[in-house]
């Protein structure tokens, strides 16, 4: 039996202004993460202040979902690239 592992699909960091910057993390999987019916495991980030304020997961068990301040929403995944496209407009909603 292979033992496949994940494969980093993008990691960046950008600064959105002084005290803001996002960053992108998604990973390529073999299977999908528990709670998620594809193969890609992701954490968006944007932090302002020192204090992540909107943030995209799937961690492992509670699958696709969103964090928008306090808020905890599910996601609907799409694609990797819809997934950036939500993300990013969030971002721009929240500045």
């Amino acid at each position: 039996m292979f033992n496949i592992k994940a494969q980093q699909f993008l990691h960046e960091r950008h600064q959105v202004h002084d005290a803001a910057f996002v960053e992108l993390k998604v990973w390529r999987v073999p299977t999908p993460v528990l709670g998620s019916s594809h193969t890609f495991k992701y954490a968006l980030a944007y932090v302002v202040e020192g204090e992540c304020v909107l943030r995209y997961d799937n961690e492992a068990g509670k699958g696709d979902h969103r964090h928008i301040g306090l808020v905890e929403t599910p996601y609907l995944f799409i694609s990797a690239e819809q997934l950036l496209r939500d993300f990013w407009k969030d971002v721009e909603e929240w500045s």
